[in-house]
């Protein structure tokens, strides 16, 4: 609710309460404010989210868009086989919204939103170069029965390892969800899982297992296509607040199972800026 009076005092009692001031005069609890923005109650050095829009949920409208058609794809719903029809949302969808939410979370302050953002969005653009079949990057490992290399055990033992290490990537990001709230720990855990899956259907493929590289296909494309619905969920859940809808949906909060290190890192703050004044 908006306050009124002296804006100064009013600015001076918010902060000596933990409360963030957003530019249309808005205050809002911790709890709200992680809500908004998935950054920790932790303060900051720049108060650049109290002059700009809210990114996070743009980045959230790119990344679902993308894994909502990367998960039916890979379900194969309707018939659809192939990534290749999918090269927009690899290098335009997904990279361009996260790329543009990543710089402004940047400039927000907000790391660990700036990091996730920055993942996901090399993620589409280098899942994606696999993808143009123009690159025909299955050249090298061509044979006169596979004349394109796609289904060479080289090539697809490359793309699971490739693969794997993204898995343990998402796995590294997962720990840290968990300081934040459910649902972003849920996208997390489910999309590390989704990326181990998946490494294994390239590794049968490898193998000419086609068959359960199909079965696991299928199930990667179900978690992603799950993620994506909580990546949909999160974000109506931003824009309700920012646009002041009086929906009120729950995250999970975790911080209340996390030690306070509000004070703590307030201290360090201050005394950074005593020595620099």
């Amino acid at each position: 609710m908006a306050h009124q009076g002296n804006p100064r005092s009013v600015v001076g009692q918010d902060e000596e309460k933990g409360l963030h001031r957003t530019t249309t005069g808005v205050t809002m609890s911790p709890e709200l404010f992680e809500r908004l923005y998935f950054t920790p109650k932790t303060p900051h050095f720049s108060e650049n989210n109290k002059k700009f829009a809210n990114p996070t949920a743009l980045g959230f409208v790119g990344f679902a868009i993308s894994a909502s058609s990367f998960g039916m794809v890979l379900m194969g719903w309707g018939g659809a086989s192939g990534l290749s029809p999918l090269v927009g949302i690899f290098f335009f969808t997904g990279p361009l919204l996260l790329t543009l939410s990543l710089i402004f979370e940047w400039i927000m302050g907000n790391f660990f939103s700036m990091m996730v953002m920055g993942l996901f969005s090399v993620f589409w653009l280098s899942f994606g170069v696999l993808q143009l079949p123009t690159l025909d990057l299955g050249t090298p490992f061509a044979t006169t029965a596979d004349p394109t290399g796609n289904s060479s055990p080289a090539y697809n033992a490359a793309i699971a390892l490739y693969l794997i290490v993204w898995g343990f990537a998402l796995l590294t990001f997962f720990v840290f969800t968990l300081k934040i709230n459910a649902v972003f720990a849920a996208i997390f855990g489910l999309v590390t899982t989704a990326c181990f899956v998946l490494s294994g259907a390239y590794w049968k493929v490898s193998q000419e297992d086609f068959e359960t590289a199909g079965e696991l296909q299928k199930a990667g494309g179900a978690l992603i296509f799950i993620v994506a619905l909580l990546g949909w969920y999160a974000c109506f859940i931003i824009m309700a607040a920012e646009m002041r809808l009086p929906v009120r949906l729950p995250m999970g909060d975790l911080t209340r199972f996390w030690p306070a290190t509000d004070v703590a890192i307030e201290a360090e703050v201050k005394d950074s800026e005593s020595r620099r004044s």
